[in-house]
């Protein structure tokens, strides 16, 4: 029987082993026809490898490498996420943010990315509100990561999960014991925000908390801490990846409230939550 093309080009590769060597050679030996097919079966092999590592490529920008780590981050933290799992269909844009990343890091080796610039690297544009702007490149990694990762819920994610304040507060517990992070969840339904859970999470190994609040129309807000002893930091906004950031720090710890640019002030929203003028629902 003629060897499939499969087994033809692992011969040419030599990759198979010497039985089935031998037995391909038996038939080349009495078939033209194979003969002509292994001879253009070699002759299309090109030293791709050489070639490529022969090429001088440019250093990866920064810009691109905190991308792809932030993506990468933002994978690994959804699947650390209760709250992730509930929709299937929620989790679709998963798959797709890795080949995202994976096309940006090829088409730069390519040299695409040289080509296309900031349009390839998605650079955001400039924020709104009474905050401090700043610019997306001066955006903490923890908090690039969040953003892409609140970037794959949905209001399906998080609108059919009634929370479970008791399992909250174990939650909470184990945050402010555990992970030494002294967390407080804000009520934020005068704000127009209902809370839908609390998560533990971790970035870099350290722990990140990520509270979840579903406004009256839209989609998901994100209140997510860390902590930080550097000194207080005021409210600043940003717009990362299509996404609106509002981040400070206070009482060593960092905030970002992430949400869709049409979503609710976020602005004044952090303005109570640091003036505490919000209860603690935990």
């Amino acid at each position: 029987m003629r060897p499939d093309d499969s087994r033809l080009m692992a011969y040419v590769d030599g990759d198979l082993g010497p039985t089935e060597t031998a037995s391909i050679e038996k038939e080349l030996a009495v078939s033209p026809e194979l003969q002509e097919s292994v001879k253009l079966l070699r002759a299309s092999q090109l030293p791709y490898r050489e070639a490529f590592a022969a090429q001088k490529l440019p250093p990866l920008p920064v810009e691109l490498q905190r991308q792809i780590d932030a993506m990468a981050s933002a994978a690994r933290l959804a699947q650390s996420n209760p709250i992730a799992s509930q929709p299937v269909r929620s989790r679709k844009p998963q798959a797709r943010l890795w080949l995202a990343a994976a096309f940006v890091a090829g088409a730069f080796c390519a040299g695409l990315a040289l080509r296309l610039g900031p349009a390839l690297l998605g650079m955001p544009g400039g924020g709104g509100g009474g905050a401090t702007t700043v610019a997306s490149g001066e955006a903490s990694p923890w908090i690039r990561a969040a953003v892409d990762y609140q970037r794959l819920f949905t209001r399906d994610t998080v609108a059919d999960i009634t929370p479970d304040l008791k399992a909250s507060a174990r939650t909470v517990a184990a945050i402010r014991q555990v992970d030494g992070v002294a967390l407080r969840v804000p009520d934020l339904q005068a704000a127009g925000l209902s809370f839908k859970g609390v998560s533990r999470l971790r970035f870099n190994d350290k722990p990140l908390v990520q509270i979840v609040y579903l406004p009256a129309d839209g989609a998901p807000v994100a209140l997510c801490v860390m902590k930080d002893a550097r000194p207080d930091k005021a409210i600043a906004q940003q717009q990362l990846n299509g996404m609106t950031v509002v981040s400070w720090r206070q009482n060593d710890l960092a905030f970002a409230l992430i949400g869709k640019p049409d979503s609710v002030d976020l602005q004044s929203i952090a303005q109570q939550i640091t003036n505490s003028s919000v209860d603690a629902l935990i």
